[in-house]
């Protein structure tokens, strides 16, 4: 019979020696690289350690020193996020395309302009003798886990065939300063603002960006904390879930450190020591991004040629940097940047050089005090130990088991003079020079406040009589005033009960839109079933953003041609150039006090602009408007950076496409582009009652039980204990002194 040949016997054959060989292969560079997470290693630290996971993976180090704890905090953070550490630090540097190719030059180019890895060399010679101890303490713990683990690094460096190099205090510095760049880069609103006064009408386009404005739905934050008057314990309640870009891995590690006066708990980043946000034995904290304008753009007079540039009358020789790029496979590329006495040369735009001038780049030095920060014990400590934090600027919110809670926004931010720094300034003049920094203690405080309750989400913090310059890209007030509306409609919260708040979807503004529409629609009916059955559909809608509804896609996209409709008005011809984030206030100002002298008749602009949402959502999901499904305008695709584009194998690295809810308004910030990155509720009453919940995992390793195993409850809106007395170990490793 034809089972029984020997063609078909050979076949089978080679399909099991196949099946073998990937087998091997896939044992050899994708499970051999797992961390070693129970058992004896011996390693330079003072006395014996130990690293107890729990059923999350995540390390609980017990050293007996401050100094072994965060080599060892080093150590296991390379053990599952070695990779992602070096993709930190080469990203930062304008290293990647020395191992990914010319796909990544254009990025290298910008960090190189940035002069990032110039910034982190300059920095690390002048840290304190504590903070270069930290760092040095961190580095020695990732070069252990190199030295020991070159033959069976994690798979990303086989695929794209590199060692990587020993750690450095700089590598800590430029991860740090790759989160700055994140949180901070605002100079794109300064050229876009000019493109449209250069087109437009001059009052009309400065009532497109109020003072206080910024980029659409940029990286930001939720964090809040109650007093006992609000909970059933009596004590305050904190809670707090950053805003980032999506990301596998997480951004964030989560972490226990214990030794010696430290015992600290919470979030990390890769490729920095300590915790940034948690809890101690006495305070918890958190952050929301401060998104104070940092930046300033000056157009330069400047010969490209040979440096020289105007300033004051005078001319002066601006500082000639070279670089020159690695690119795999191609010869190094040569780049070149002048120097003046703003920054660097970092845009060519219209034909004007501009030069950057960032806070980033002006400190001396990188400030540090997260260490001092995971050991303090009272809201004096913790506030003095602020004074010193350089950035990127954050709004800090506290608590603390005695009961009380505060916040200080903290980062170093720029005094200007003779400007807002919201288009670029005339580089040749001194009319938008720095003075100095804000003074740490003018800056926004609170503590005890009568209502108590502190709520941040990114809004604009500080007095409209405040005496210094203020612009930013500040978050419009609806997040902010949503969670303040939950928390105080509450008697008495429970800790677990947070979740729910971080989890809210309820867009004030959206269900502004929607009302707006139908009222237009209700003066002004058509015969358009399309449009008949988009107003139905708004209004019934009860204003949240859910995904398998229609209702959210019907309003997102009326939004954004009502923004289009609005720039138009204000500059013809550059509707694609307004992403200014407080366009939501503006729209709702438009609309409810109607300034004559933008549209005839704003109920027509409300037609218009449904009918062309309307338009728009048809070539998306189709004609039918009541069965549009909102979740997936917002679809969440979580892509490796390496094994996300792998053929046949991409799915076990990825996540998603899966529909979303929530929207840039409403509390559970989620666009297609960040969302919340870590979700956290400490209760000072019962520490081990508090909860933490990544996105994705502890693990970069793909084969890890641990690379995704928290999405289900992420995504489901549940969470996980943060265990912190109570740890439930499922391996330990003993680090025995060599």
């Amino acid at each position: 019979m034809l089972f029984n040949t020997p063609l078909l016997r050979a076949i089978n054959l080679s399909i099991a020696v196949l099946l073998v060989a990937l087998a091997g292969a896939a044992y050899w560079i994708a499970w051999r690289p797992l961390p070693q997470t129970s058992g004896e290693i011996a390693a330079p630290v003072s006395a014996r350690a130990t690293v107890s996971r729990d059923a999350l993976g995540v390390p609980h180090i017990s050293a007996a020193s401050w100094e072994d704890a965060i080599f060892l905090q080093g150590y296991v953070t390379a053990q599952d996020r070695m990779w992602q550490m070096d993709a930190l630090r080469r990203l930062a540097a304008g290293e990647l395309a020395e191992v990914i190719g010319p796909a990544a030059l254009n990025q290298d180019q910008e960090s190189r302009r940035l002069r990032l890895s110039r910034i982190a060399e300059a920095q690390a010679k002048t840290l304190t003798p504590e903070t270069k101890a930290i760092f040095a303490a961190y580095a020695r713990g990732v070069n252990y886990y190199l030295e020991t683990h070159r033959t069976r690094l994690p798979l990303e460096f086989t695929l794209l065939n590199y060692n990587p190099r020993p750690w450095r205090i700089e590598d800590s510095l430029l991860a740090a300063l790759q989160m700055f760049r994140m949180l901070t880069t605002s100079w794109p609103d300064e050229i876009r603002k000019l493109h449209m006064l250069e087109k437009g009408d001059r009052a009309k386009v400065e009532f497109l960006y109020p003072a206080r404005t910024g980029t659409e739905v940029a990286p930001g934050s939720n964090a809040w904390a109650v007093s006992g008057a609000h909970t059933v314990s009596g004590k305050p309640i904190l809670a707090g879930d950053p805003h980032l870009e999506w990301s596998i891995p997480s951004p964030w590690y989560l972490v226990h450190l214990k030794g010696g006066d430290l015992d600290v708990t919470g979030a990390s980043l890769p490729g920095i020591p300590a915790v940034i946000v948690g809890h101690n034995r006495r305070v918890a904290w958190s952050v929301t991004n401060l998104e104070f304008d940092v930046q300033d753009l000056y157009a330069e007079q400047i010969d490209l040629q040979n440096g020289h540039y105007q300033m004051n009358g005078q001319v002066r020789q601006a500082a000639l940097e070279r670089d020159w790029i690695g690119v795999k496979g191609q010869k190094p590329r040569q780049g070149d940047t002048w120097i003046t006495a703003h920054g660097p040369i970092f845009l060519n735009d219209g034909g004007h050089n501009y030069a950057l001038r960032w806070t980033a780049a002006d400190m001396p030095t990188m400030e540090f005090p997260f260490l001092a920060l995971d050991r303090a014990r009272n809201w004096e400590e913790f506030n003095q130990t602020l004074r010193t934090y350089s950035g990127p600027a954050q709004n800090f919110i506290y608590a603390d088991v005695d009961g009380n809670i505060g916040y200080h926004a903290a980062g170093v931010l720029p005094n200007r003079q003779g400007c807002r720094g919201d288009v670029p300034a005339d580089g040749a003049t001194n009319n938008c020079d720095w003075a100095g920094a804000i003074p740490y203690d003018d800056l926004p405080q609170v503590y005890n406040p009568p209502s108590g309750i502190i709520a941040s989400a990114n809004q604009d913090p500080f007095p409209a009589d405040y005496r210094y310059a203020v612009n930013g890209g500040f978050a419009p007030p609806y997040r902010a005033r949503e969670i303040r509306t939950l928390l105080s409609g509450h008697e008495k919260w429970k800790p677990e009960e947070m979740l729910g708040v971080q989890k809210d979807v309820y867009s004030e503004y959206l269900s502004f839109l929607a009302r707006q529409a139908v009222q237009a629609w209700d003066k002004h009916p058509n015969s358009s079933a399309q449009m008949r059955s988009a107003a139905d559909t708004l209004r019934n809608w009860n204003g949240q953003t859910e995904k398998k509804t229609a209702a959210p896609m019907v309003a997102s996209l009326l939004d954004n041609e009502l923004r289009k409709a609005a720039a138009k008005a204000a500059a013809p011809g550059t509707e694609g150039e307004y992403a200014a984030r407080m366009a939501p206030v503006v729209i709702e100002k438009l609309l409810r006090e109607r300034p004559a002298g933008w549209f005839k008749d704003y109920d027509d602009l409300l037609i218009n602009s449904l009918s062309a949402a309307i338009s728009a959502g048809e070539k998306l999901q189709g004609s039918n408007v009541a069965a549009w499904d909102y979740g997936q305008t917002i679809e969440l695709r979580l892509v490796h950076p390496v094994g996300g584009e792998l053929p046949v194998i991409a799915r076990y690295f990825n996540i998603g496409p899966v529909p979303m809810s929530g929207s840039s308004t409403s509390i559970k910030q989620t666009t297609t582009r960040l969302g919340p990155s870590l979700r956290m509720v400490v209760d000072l009453s019962n520490l081990d009652q508090s909860q933490a919940n990544l996105v994705t995992g502890e693990s970069g390793h793909v084969l890890s039980r641990h690379y995704t195993d928290q999405w289900g409850a992420y995504y489901g809106g549940t969470s996980f204990p943060m265990q912190f007395d109570k740890i439930d170990a499922k391996d330990t490793l003993v680090v025995d002194p060599l």
